[in-house]
């Protein structure tokens, strides 16, 4: 019975297609548009995500690095480079691989081999067997790698390229020193500029930025100057002229055995090396933290855009199987039962969510070039990338989702229970038409607006509904991307939301020098334009066993971070943390936490509150982030590491300066350089920085026009849904129009009764709709701006969601215009000849 019902089913969509085609492919386009452009949205996001080990691993990265020499004979270490310390580290423990570059002490110089005053301060790395060659491998924007076995050819990046004023191609004459030459004679001269040897290379290859660099907050940016020699000219001056050795080390297990291996290299490599280290897992998860603003925003959107789709197809899949309820209640007539007619108004409709949902995929395919958004992209980017979770998933969900409520309304919708239905109902007549009718307002408007509310009854019953709950779902969707996307731009936009909560910095030199605090507070309490200050030291601290990097300040303090919880530092007692740094910690606010220096003593502070903190300090991993670090009364770092080069007149690191309400920037910035000029003859260097962005604001540039287009494409899937629910609605009262027509209504207020019914359809659910996509989107921001810890501050553009609304009303009428045409035009014997 089932074959013969698919038989007849198939037959009948055969004569019937030229006439329900429009339907069919208003099903395919708006699940293949919608779900689609969901799907490519989940795909960036996840690439986004994920671009960071992807480009990892494309660099062969190391797990960990680490300073395993350095040239100080002061301490006995009379050379800069070791083999049997690195064979030492090769043979420990969890090590899989090891390999170094040395700093070199090696120069452009002029004919009479006098250096260039380009290369002040620029020193050359050479590698030794093979790093940034086939390990922590360089990345090469313009020209070639270096041939490694060549003596005489290198790399350059390309701000040292500009300094040095060579380009791809070129050949540079270089000197280079013996370390004995660097050191100053006793006689305190500068020593001789003749180099220990000469040679020429030539250029064969400008850098890009490097993986591990990619992700920069202000803080740390503009340390890439990169000179990398061959490792067939490095091994030629290992023994004269190699100052330090970096080593980057791949470990069995990856990042889990570092604390291990730290201590094992630091017994190798001899006590009293001071040793500069840096893993992979903390570059990981600061480039996780810089990605995440970008993946989870179009990660949210594929999911507006997947509600979007099921709800909109819905809509119309519901009024294309309830279209064909006449046909389906003369085939029971007929004789056909119940799965017979179950079928017959399945049949087309399931061909259209298939098609539409292998549509879904081949448009996130098309999309899908656009991942990875950030920095990796230049590493990772392949074209076209097939995600089979995200498609697999996505083409299930649209196939099961909709397939499943398309049978759910072909089942109660079948003829003998719509039959039974219409024997027991009667009309409903809507309040808001008969208000309509005792205001007085015309005939068209009245009948305009009834159309829209009533449905009514028997044969006639048209789903007025839908128009509204389709125009609800358009204005949630709507409301929800503008509330979501002007948020992130007022994220950008606004320092306090990440940190910067005052206007300038008064930076005591690199996060380390200090600023005369009597000699500043004198100067800063009599500035007209300075509204508030406080100074803040910088250091590391052994918080319950880990190292934080900590900002020390006086409780109480005129300027603070913005607090998220709890409340600010009002007591010695107290630390203020980072959000992630307290979930690291697995603590609460109120608990208690033990601060102190590693092999010293600790103190035990309160948990008092957790705060955005921003991206300041001195540097690597001694400076705060947005999640991390912590506030707490300054005195608790000791008075050596607040002023490390024991210079006089001791004070602050770091000044932080709010200016008055009102006060004219580029006036405060002119008196604040004033005062840093008069404060440098205290002995100490200072300058006045502005606003420092951590890394992940910077990196929210890299997203440029994606998120234009994801939203633009997203509002034409829900205007085109609305549309083709405005025009299913009108059409299915053409009937009434013709008896209107026939009883004496002209054009004009056949145009106006349409006009009135889309309209008011578009007014309710825009009533509706606006108010629940400002609720989602503030709720979808608020855990987004907690995920990246900045203050949850959610924007609503007032204006922007006025013209959506006017904009959508506009829309109704032009939408409502072309089935009022149609009605006008058509004879009413063509519309009436079953009556």
């Amino acid at each position: 019975m089932n074959r013969g019902a698919l038989r007849v089913a198939g037959y009948r969509f055969g004569l019937t297609f030229g006439v329900r085609w429009r339907g069919y492919l208003s099903i395919v386009v708006l699940i293949g548009l919608t779900g689609g452009l969901a799907m490519g949205a989940l795909v960036i996001a996840r690439q986004t995500q994920s671009s960071f080990d992807v480009a990892a691993r494309r660099v062969n990265s190391s797990d960990y690095f680490t300073q395993t020499r350095v040239f100080n004979p002061t301490i006995g270490l009379n050379t800069g480079y070791d083999p049997r310390v690195l064979d030492a580290i090769a043979h420990l423990s969890h090590v899989r691989n090891v390999e170094s570059a040395v700093g070199l002490n090696v120069g452009p110089i002029d004919a009479n081999g006098v250096p260039l005053p380009a290369s002040d301060g620029i020193a050359g790395t050479g590698s030794v067997d093979g790093e940034f060659f086939d390990q922590d491998r360089v990345v090469i924007a313009q020209g070639r790698m270096a041939d490694p076995r060549r003596a005489d050819e290198f790399v350059i990046d390309p701000t040292t390229a500009k300094a040095f004023g060579i380009g791809v191609g070129e050949v540079v004459s270089f000197g280079a020193w013996t370390n004995a030459q660097t050191l100053l004679p006793p006689s305190g001269e500068a020593p001789s500029p003749a180099p220990y040897r000469r040679f020429s290379a030539r250029l064969v290859g400008i850098t890009g930025v490097q993986v591990h660099e990619a992700v920069q907050d202000d803080v740390d940016a503009g340390n890439g100057a990169l000179v990398l020699f061959t490792p067939g000219l490095t091994r030629q001056l290992l023994a004269c002229c190699a100052d330090a050795t970096v080593s980057g080390i791949q470990l069995v297990g990856g990042s889990r055995q570092v604390a291990g291996v730290n201590a094992s290299i630091a017994r190798v490599a001899r006590t009293g090396l001071p040793f500069g280290s840096l893993r992979l897992s903390v570059i990981r998860a600061t480039a996780e933290r810089a990605l995440k603003p970008e993946s989870v925003a179009v990660g949210v959107f594929g999911l507006i855009a997947a509600l979007a789709a099921l709800l909109i197809s819905g809509q119309v899949i519901g009024r294309q199987i309830r279209g064909g309820g006449g046909d389906l209640a003369v085939l029971r007539a007929l004789g056909a039962d119940p799965s017979m007619t179950m079928i017959d108004a399945l049949f087309g409709v399931a061909c259209s969510v298939l098609a539409g949902s292998l549509l879904a995929v081949v448009v996130a395919l098309g999309v899908s070039p656009l991942a990875p958004l950030g920095p990796f992209r230049r590493f990772v980017h392949s074209g076209v990338y097939a995600d089979g979770v995200v498609l697999g998933v996505g083409l299930t969900v649209l196939v099961v989702c909709l397939g499943g409520f398309a049978v759910a309304v072909a089942y109660l919708d079948a003829p003998h229970r719509s039959a039974r239905r219409r024997q027991w109902s009667t009309p409903r007549r809507s309040g808001v038409a008969r208000a309509a009718a005792a205001a007085g307002l015309p005939v068209s408007a009245v009948t305009g607006v009834r159309f829209a509310l009533e449905p009514g009854a028997g044969r006639a019953t048209v789903p007025s509904r839908s128009a509204i709950i389709g125009a609800a779902l358009a204005m949630v969707v709507l409301t929800t991307t503008i509330i979501f996307g002007t948020s992130l731009k007022t994220l950008v936009s606004q320092p306090a939301l990440y940190g910067w909560n005052w206007d300038y910095e008064i930076n005591g030199g690199g996060g380390v020098g200090v600023i005369a605090e009597q000699a500043a507070a004198k100067l800063l309490n009599g500035d007209p334009y300075i509204g508030a200050w406080a100074g803040y030291y910088f250091s590391v601290l052994q918080i319950d066993g880990h190292d934080v990097p900590v900002i020390g300040g006086t409780p109480g303090a005129a300027v603070s971070p913005p607090i998220l919880s709890g409340h600010g530092l009002n007591a010695p007692g107290e630390v203020v943390l980072g959000a992630q740094t307290l979930a690291q910690l697995h603590k609460r606010v109120g608990d208690s936490i033990n601060v102190g220096v590693r092999g010293a003593g600790s103190t035990t502070l309160r948990i008092v509150g957790t705060a955005t903190m921003p991206a300041i300090g001195i540097g690597g991993a001694q400076h705060l982030e947005m999640g991390d670090g912590a506030l707490l009364q300054y005195s608790l770092i000791p008075a050596a590491a607040r002023n490390i080069y024991d210079q006089p007149n001791p004070g602050p690191n770091v000044i932080l300066v709010r200016l008055r309400h009102g006060t004219d920037r580029a006036a405060g910035f002119r008196s604040l350089t004033s005062i840093v000029t008069t404060l440098a003859g205290h002995e100490s260097s200072r300058s006045v920085v502005s606003v420092q962005h951590p890394a992940e604001i910077i990196n929210y540039r890299a997203l440029g026009t994606t998120p234009t287009i994801l939203g633009a494409a997203l509002a034409a899937g829900a205007l085109s849904g609305l549309g083709l629910t405005l025009l299913a609605t009108v059409r299915r009262r053409r009937r009434d129009l013709a008896v209107m027509k026939t009883l004496g209504f002209t054009g004009k207020q056949l145009a106006a009764t349409v006009a009135w019914q889309s309209t008011t359809a578009v007014l309710i659910g825009t009533l509706v709709g606006m108010p629940l996509g400002i609720a989602l989107g503030r709720t979808l921001w608020e855990q987004f701006a907690n995920e990246i810890h900045a203050v949850p501050r959610p924007a609503i553009p007032v204006a922007t969601l006025v013209l959506v609304a006017v904009g959508a009303l506009l829309i109704a009428n032009i939408v409502a215009a072309i089935p009022a045409r149609i009605a006008a035009h058509t004879p009413t014997a063509l519309l009436l000849r079953t009556e």
